[in-house]
């Protein structure tokens, strides 16, 4: 049987010791760029909605779309390790959905109406 390390010990303690350090600056910026990119993708999710004559149902799945093509993007720019620059997952996933439908349903309506006259 092995004996008692001091020095693993002390390596072993060190990286109890680790813990992540955020800096609420940087992750400010980060939930920025978060409802930027929401918003820009629902403004224009919307007018290719409406130049497309979507209606009803059909509209409110191209926007769901959107948000999920725009979710897996921004976890894969983070390079899959979200909790390195977000508290969770649900930030990055969830935050800034219905403020990006309002946005979405005001171009979307916006550019139905222009297309048709």
């Amino acid at each position: 049987m092995a004996g008692h390390d001091s020095e693993s010990s002390k390596g072993k303690a060190k990286e109890d010791l680790d813990v992540p350090i955020f800096s609420a600056e940087n992750m400010q910026s980060n939930m920025k760029i978060i409802y930027y990119s929401r918003t820009f993708m629902s403004i224009i999710g919307g007018v290719v909605a409406g130049i497309l004559g979507l209606t009803g149902l059909s509209g409110f799945i191209l926007y769901f779309v959107i948000m999920a093509i725009t979710s897996v993007c921004l976890v894969a720019k983070t390079g899959f390790s979200v909790n390195s620059y977000f508290g969770s997952w649900s930030q990055v996933v969830l935050d800034g959905f219905l403020g990006g439908l309002m946005s979405f349903v005001l171009f979307w309506t916006f550019a139905y109406d222009i297309h048709i006259f």
